[in-house]
């Protein structure tokens, strides 16, 4: 509530722009109908004084002076609402102390407060008070009038005889604060109206203007993703080359010094491919496009699958590598997304060994409770690196931002690895924790709870598990593909090449379609195992290639295996992939291995 100096007499000192328009009202009518009400008592007193009425100058002079602190009051602390409160008692008990006791009479002035009351109450408390103020004033005068009515009203005290001249005051007065209040009142409802009808005009303006900024905004989001879409199968195309032919090269037995250049050009691509990632990633969730599946999997073999290249880094660096997994997890099936979680653990542990320059780096992960069809876990990532300045904790989850400038200086990356975790995490409605200490080390961790299959669960033998920490390298797949006629769809010259020299590691010659267009028409007249379809082509995109393929009437040809092969980071590109037809997709730069294993999944089902 405002509050204004004890002494002060403004009224613009106890309006502010809190108050409604109608709070404003109620103010100015204490304010001025205060000053009214005190003048219009002012003649009373006089007129009674000249008549000789003690009892009626008496009653006259101490409203004057409740009227005069009341206006105090008013002045110093707006609080209209006790204000009218106080007002409407005494106009009650002088009206009911009038009826029953000084005049004992009904009359033309006690009809008058009585409507005085009904107006003022109503229009400054409200309803409930108004017509709680209004019986209290209307019920006692209408018993009165019944008593007088059946037998004469007669109490042991001689009526005060009212002089006309007092009447005619009393009334000019009453009807004078009547008019005052019932116009003061009606002005501000007009006024309230005008500025509802602005308000609301306004409101219609805002509310074109919002579309318009929501149509803009989601056209600048979709111009953002269709960028980096085309910008990461831009990027994409070359690194799909660069690493391709860097494994290439390296299948190819080169001398220990080519060896070497090929594994800092491969580094250096994959650091390049890991950016790009990281920003595609980042656009994903904060579109809020991103879908979390819910599939089996083994946290033994996913923990392990994924700290068997990392352990490699550590071991270059020097560092000792710990991954503890409970042994209650081991060898239990779950029910979670994989994926989001492979990314979570990858990123807290690259950072952990990227920060450390000598020490030790763990990786727990422990059961916390096991209920019948839901496990909680608890997953941990402990290094003795560099650590974390407590003021900055806020600071390293957020974009595209380190704990400082000198930190991107010395160890690089784009500042987004745990901005991704922290927002993946939130998305799943779990919390990081981080316990850090400067030149000691970190911790993060959070607990996330898993859904276990109700059905019968077959468990892995102990010697079936890979032991990837201990041995880490990767499995060979095996396949004869020399039979195998395989049709590629792709416009990129190098992409072709790369294509070209990989097949023929296979013993497979393919065909090329430079369009979508030609794909359909070799299809149609030629023979072909399987499809390899790039998805950004001229004439006919891959998509639409796909479709058609699915349409033709030969269902040997309509239903041949297609695998996309994509360099789009469009958050929808799975689904559409599918939609169309196709079988699998593999995203550019691909592995050798992780194309090879999908053909040969998709020739053994054809």
């Amino acid at each position: 509530m405002h509050q204004a100096s004890f002494f002060n007499i403004s009224l613009n000192n106890i309006l502010t722009a809190e108050h409604s328009i109608l709070d404003k009202a109620r103010i100015r009518l204490l304010y001025f109908g205060l000053w009214l009400a005190f003048i219009a008592d002012l003649a009373l007193i006089f007129t009674s004084f000249a008549q000789a009425s003690t009892v009626n100058t008496i009653i006259s002079g101490f409203t004057a002076v409740l009227l005069l602190g009341l206006f105090k009051y008013l002045t110093w602390r707006p609080d209209w609402r006790r204000i009218s409160h106080v007002l409407l008692t005494m106009v009650t008990l002088l009206n009911l102390s009038n009826v029953y006791v000084l005049v004992q009479s009904v009359s033309l002035v006690t009809i008058q407060l009585i409507l005085i009351t009904v107006l003022f109450s109503f229009y400054m408390l409200g309803q409930s008070f108004g017509l709680f103020y209004s019986l209290v004033n209307i019920i006692p005068v209408l018993a009165f009038m019944v008593l007088e009515y059946y037998s004469s009203y007669i109490i042991n005290f001689k009526p005060e005889k009212v002089d006309q001249s007092l009447t005619i005051v009393s009334v000019l007065s009453n009807f004078i604060l009547i008019i005052f209040i019932h116009s003061h009142f009606y002005g501000a409802f007009l006024k309230n109206i005008k500025q509802l009808k602005q308000t609301s005009e306004k409101q219609k303006q805002l509310n074109v203007q919002m579309e318009v900024a929501i149509q803009k905004a989601e056209k600048s989001s979709q111009a953002k993703s269709e960028f980096l879409s085309t910008m990461s199968h831009e990027i994409r195309t070359p690194l799909n080359a660069v690493i391709g032919m860097s494994n290439l090269l390296m299948m190819s037995n080169p001398r220990l010094d080519q060896k070497e250049n090929l594994e800092i050009l491969k580094f250096s691509a994959n650091n390049l491919l890991a950016i790009v990632n990281d920003v595609l990633d980042f656009n994903k969730i904060e579109s809020g496009k991103l879908i979390f599946e819910n599939v089996r999997f083994n946290m033994g073999e996913l923990m392990h699958n994924i700290c068997g290249a990392q352990i490699i880094k550590a071991i270059e660096k020097g560092l000792n590598f710990s991954l503890n997994v409970d042994s209650s997890l081991k060898y239990r099936t779950i029910i979670g997304d994989p994926t989001r979680l492979t990314q979570v653990i990858f990123n807290l542990v690259s950072n952990a060994i990227k920060f450390t320059e000598k020490g030790n780096v763990w990786v727990n992960v422990n059961c916390i409770q096991d209920r019948h069809n839901v496990l909680a876990i608890h997953f941990s990532v402990k290094d003795t690196g560099i650590g974390i300045d407590k003021d900055n904790l806020s600071t390293i989850f957020e974009p595209f931002a380190q704990e400082s400038m000198s930190t991107t200086r010395q160890y690089g990356g784009t500042g987004l690895g745990l901005s991704i975790v922290k927002r993946l995490l939130e998305l799943q409605g779990v919390s990081m924790y981080v316990d850090t200490k400067p030149g000691v080390g970190s911790e993060f961790s959070f607990n996330m709870e898993f859904t276990v299959p109700t059905d019968v669960e077959v468990k892995k033998p102990a010697e079936q598990l890979i032991p990837v920490l201990e041995h880490p390298k990767q499995e060979q797949l095996s396949g004869n593909f020399s039979d195998v006629r395989v049709l590629i769809a792709e416009d990129n010259p190098v992409n072709v090449m790369l294509m070209k020299k990989l097949l023929s590691k296979w013993d497979i010659t393919p065909k090329f379609a430079e369009n979508g267009a030609l794909a359909v028409e070799m299809v149609q007249y030629g023979n072909f195992d399987i499809i390899l379809m790039d998805l950004q082509m001229p004439v006919m995109n891959g998509f639409e290639a796909a479709t058609e393929i699915r349409n033709l009437a030969d269902n040997r040809k309509s239903n041949l295996p297609i695998i996309a092969l994509t360099a789009s980071a469009l958050v929808d590109i799975r689904e559409q992939v599918f939609s169309s037809g196709m079988n699998d997709y593999v995203s550019k730069p691909f592995k050798p291995d992780e194309l090879k294993e999908k053909m040969l999944g998709l020739l053994a089902m054809a």
